[in-house]
């Protein structure tokens, strides 16, 4: 699913977004305040630029960093975000965004399991103002597909298989496997649990250099 949504088209995409908007006016519609408006060409140009989300790995290089300019919000059921959410995330259920609990000066990274809800999120934000909301591109899949769990070709060259030694050490680092397509099909894929206290592997490299060592979080 999560693949599916990031190789959609531009029209595709503007489709889904042209969907959030239906949430969008069922939040607020019976909500007493001022009205919600959206610009829609500046929403096309904001998709068609892709400037409106990150990427799994992107996010992935913010958390090794040790970056603090940006708030990370899981907008899955309280549940859902106790069973495994991205280090650093903080959860706030879709409903809440009603009433955004946020600053506008905020930079905001939203994400959802597949990225359905975070696009509807982000056009809410952006229509109340928030101008430096973002969304996770392939929402909690792309994370599990791309950064814990990612997959190396059997049949891969030599150079793939160099080039796949850091998707995999940073698989490692927050606690994935891995894996080759062969076995990738048919072994069942458990998100990592972390645990307040727990060690992690050394930073791996990220953008040509030594990551600055991290610092020890609690819990997730």
């Amino acid at each position: 699913m999560a693949r599916t949504l990031r190789n959609l088209t531009l029209n595709q995409r503007l489709g889904l977004a042209a969907f959030g908007l239906g949430a969008l006016a069922l939040f607020a519609n019976p909500l007493p305040g001022p009205v919600v408006a959206v610009d829609a060409q500046e929403m096309a140009l904001l998709v068609q630029r892709e400037a409106d989300h990150v990427t799994p790995q992107e996010l992935a290089a913010w958390i090794v960093e040790g970056r603090a300019d940006y708030r990370l919000v899981d907008l899955r059921s309280a549940k859902e975000f106790a069973d495994y959410s991205i280090p650093g995330a903080q959860n706030v259920p879709l409903t809440d965004l009603a009433q955004p609990p946020f600053d506008r000066s905020e930079k905001l990274l939203l994400y959802s399991q597949d990225g359905t809800h975070s696009s509807q999120a982000w056009l809410l934000l952006r229509a109340r103002g928030y101008r430096t909301a973002y969304t996770l591109n392939g929402g909690l899949d792309a994370w599990k597909n791309d950064v814990l769990f990612p997959t190396l070709r059997e049949d891969a060259s030599a150079e793939e298989k160099a080039a796949f030694q850091k998707p995999a050490e940073l698989a490692r680092y927050f606690g994935g496997t891995p894996r080759l397509a062969s076995a990738a099909g048919a072994t069942a894929t458990e998100l990592p649990r972390l645990t307040a206290g727990a060690a992690v592997a050394p930073p791996p490299t990220v953008g040509g250099g030594p990551a600055p060592r991290r610092k020890k979080k609690e819990g997730c």
